[in-house]
């Protein structure tokens, strides 16, 4: 034992020592493990990946909680979209059966960064190092026993494994029914190969490389006791000689120590786009953590100038604009997207890019686009968002005539209905001519059949987020002097007060008859997550889901004495069930504060809502106390589904002391940072900085601000107030300025007009 905890600190030891001259660096403070303990739903998982890459790679399973060590997976084909292939060391008499590779580990004996992972396997005595390349992996395993040395490698799905010498593997994997990913695999050391039998027992069939259900191969190695063996392999979607390349071009050599190090530069160079000082050590850690999960998606998916698309299910040529895939815009349009817009605007027009051809290739603007094709999970057409958001920041280099095109086609005849795709149906022409989505009674059954079973009409929520989505429609086609489309997409943008009912203070539901559904209750009402009204939350969170025309909202809710009034009722409204009761019918609806929901992203701009009225040392309090909460340096450091940068862009903003409430808005609310000096890194060399006087845990109310040089009473800023630098001074202190931001003429920009 003693001896193989000293192989392991060896390794360990190499690897701080090469980090050693460095120490500091913003990869340093990356915690992957953060969030790897679920409230209730998914965890994260401690990905190894480069920034925007297509090779993603963690342990299965991936939750810290899990005892063993299944195997390492080929790929991750899309963020909690499941796997190809697996891959996992072995010794002595061991079987085709995947029970008997499992082994048990220690977090003690395990080193995850981004770009390096290091685990001892305790069952079969074995060392295993990974680390990773743009398309390829990279697998160092010492066996200390003297036992044979063995190498299991299985598929998933229908595919092939094919041994070419003894040095050499390639095959495939069918992917989720759909997309063959082709793999190409390189050992250091020679081995001799076996393949799991075949139902009549004649194992020499699986050296052909035939195709079948779920085939595995033992690979058994002829070296040393604690001899060391490496093992490399390159991964394509495109075919198998691309796989081959790809592992030539990423990996020429067996130097394991380069390739990492090439990886820990990439992710300084990434996150070094934001400098921080001051804050605490647990700060810092929380703070890269989330910047480095935004920088999950989407992935670059072309190859030496082709990529497969899985929106016609063809190969491409990439025109040297390169292709990205996986996203979930639900999740990442609120402060992802318009994070990398800001630290990656050139990339930022490559995937907008990519969403135009997936349009071109497909006919539907996409809204969940994973490597398969689009997946139409939950509700809106979010493109115009993202979109809107970076176009009006001045990123170009994308077709926006085409992208407005796709917007238009899906705002006039894709259908609204949530985890559908395709056209129109009755409920969409009803919402067209009515304005508004039309809820059944509660109990009544339901007579659409295009509707999901699950996730049902989600009438509220359909409306609220379609108004937001045709309001940006609305400012690109005003952009574009569509003026015709301008106003009625704007009119469209309207649809929201449709729902505001005056008496009860909530938006709620109507049936076709345009009466309130009865018996109704915001809280409660629509079943399993709200879904026969709102999504995953109640009433309370889509209260608030009005994110372009605030003013409005301030308005519908009786002016800003009482919008505050009820923006702070939220946070201290009873849950109104016995807690395991409410989160059986709201599993999303985690991290709460009163009614007000952390783990959940419609929930995200809400606490920004006070300097909307007149009120924005509530929001510098409210932030401060989520984030001290709710992102903890911990395994429990997530409070809900982090959805591959959807809480983390919210928590990277809110630590440097803004959040774009608005995106389509080029603006930006002032929150309250929790660094003393923040700085960060636009285009053109050009930094942006952020310098919080005397911050601390309790000096967190701004006292007074300086932008640019001049004093400064707003509680927000424009993109073009920052875009070729400049720097927001804030003199914090312990107590509530309550004059600053006061004045209703400095609130931030939200009108249906703007």
């Amino acid at each position: 034992m003693k001896k193989n905890i000293c192989l392991l600190i060896t390794s360990v030891s190499l690897l701080l020592c090469s980090c050693a001259q460095r120490e500091g660096d913003p990869v340093d403070f990356v915690n992957p493990y953060i969030g790897g303990i679920s409230p209730l739903l998914e965890t994260t998982v401690p990905l190894v990946n480069l920034p925007n890459s297509m090779m993603r790679i963690h342990k299965l399973p991936g939750n810290y909680q899990a005892e063993k060590i299944n195997g390492f997976p080929f790929i991750l084909g899309g963020h909690r979209n499941g796997t190809a292939g697996l891959l996992m060391p072995a010794a002595g008499n061991i079987s085709f059966d995947r029970k008997e590779w499992a082994s048990y580990y220690d977090h003690d004996y395990e080193v995850c960064k981004p770009y390096y992972y290091s685990v001892w396997l305790e069952d079969p005595d074995i060392n295993l190092e990974l680390t990773v390349a743009e398309k390829s992996s990279f697998y160092r395993i010492a066996w200390n026993k003297r036992d044979q040395k063995h190498l299991m490698l299985a598929l998933n799905n229908i595919g092939s494994i094919n041994v070419i010498d003894n040095n050499t593997l390639e095959g495939y994997e069918l992917y989720r029914n759909e997309v063959k990913i082709f793999f190409y695999i390189k050992t250091e050391k020679s081995f001799s190969a076996d393949f799991m039998p075949e139902t009549n027992g004649n194992s020499a069939q699986g050296i052909a490389g035939a195709e079948k259900e779920k085939p595995a191969v033992r690979l058994t190695f002829n070296i040393g006791e604690k001899e060391k063996t490496a093992i490399k392999m390159g991964i394509s979607f495109v075919d198998a000689g691309q796989a081959k390349r790809n592992l030539e071009n990423d990996i020429p050599d067996w130097n394991f120590e380069s390739i990492m190090a090439k990886g820990r530069e990439k992710w300084n160079n990434a996150l070094g786009k934001i400098e921080v000082k001051g804050g605490t050590t647990d700060q810092k850690f929380a703070f890269y953590t989330a910047l480095y999960r935004t920088y999950e998606r989407m992935v670059n998916i072309s190859e030496e100038g082709r990529y497969y698309s899985g929106y016609d299910k063809s190969i491409h040529n990439d025109n040297d604009t390169l292709f990205f895939a996986d996203d979930w815009m639900w999740d990442t349009y609120r402060a992802a997207h318009p994070l990398q817009a800001m630290l990656n605007p050139g990339l930022e027009s490559l995937k907008i890019q990519s969403y135009v051809r997936m349009y071109e290739q497909s006919g539907w603007m996409p809204s969940f686009p994973i490597l398969t094709g689009d997946v139409p999970c939950m509700n809106g057409h979010h493109s115009a968002a993202i979109i809107a958001d970076a176009y009006f920041k001045g990123i170009r280099g994308f077709d926006i005539e085409k992208a407005y095109e796709g917007l238009r086609k899906n705002a006039m005849e894709a259908t609204m209905l949530p985890w559908r795709n395709g056209p129109m149906c009755s409920l969409d022409t009803f919402y067209l001519e009515k304005g508004y989505y039309p809820a059944l009674n509660i109990g009544e059954k339901e007579t659409v059949a295009m509707v999901h079973p699950f996730e049902k009409r989600q009438a509220v929520a359909i409306t609220l987020g379609h108004s937001y989505d045709d309001w940006c429609l609305a400012q690109l086609a005003k952009a574009l002097n569509k003026n015709e489309d301008y106003e009625y997409f704007l009119k469209r943008s309207h649809n929201f007060y449709n729902l505001f009912n005056k008496e009860t203070g909530f938006f709620e539901p109507r049936n076709t008859e345009g009466s309130w559904v009865k018996d109704f209750d915001p809280k409660f009402s629509g079943g399993l997550g709200n879904r026969d009204y709102y999504d995953e939350n109640n009433g309370w969170t889509y209260l608030w889901d009005v994110q372009h025309d605030i003013a409005g909202l301030v308005d519908l809710l009786g002016g800003k004495e009482k919008f505050v009034k009820k923006l702070d009722q939220l946070f201290i409204e009873e849950l109104g069930k016995w807690k395991p009761d409410y989160l059986q019918q709201m599993p999303d609806a985690t991290g709460q504060v009163g009614q007000f929901v952390m783990g959940n992203e419609p929930s995200l701009h809400i606490p920004y809502l006070y300097n909307y009225a007149g009120a924005p040392w509530k929001t510098q309090k409210r932030i401060r106390m989520l984030l001290d909460t709710w992102f903890p340096n911990t395994p429990f450091g997530i409070p809900g589904d982090e959805d591959g940068g959807g809480l983390s862009g919210f928590v990277v903003f809110s630590s440097m002391g803004f959040y774009p409430v608005t995106p389509g808005i080029p603006a930006f609310n002032i929150g309250s940072p929790l660094f003393k000096e923040v700085s960060v890194k636009l285009q053109n060399n050009k930094i942006f900085r952020i310098v919080a006087k005397e911050s601390n845990r309790q000096n967190k109310y701004i006292q007074k601000a300086f932008l640019n040089g001049k004093e400064w009473n707003k509680p927000w800023f424009s993109w073009d107030d920052i875009k070729d630098g400049g720097e927001l001074v804030l003199d914090m202190g312990s107590r509530p300025n309550y004059t600053w931001g006061s004045d209703p003429a400095d609130s931030p920009p939200s009108r249906l007009n703007n």
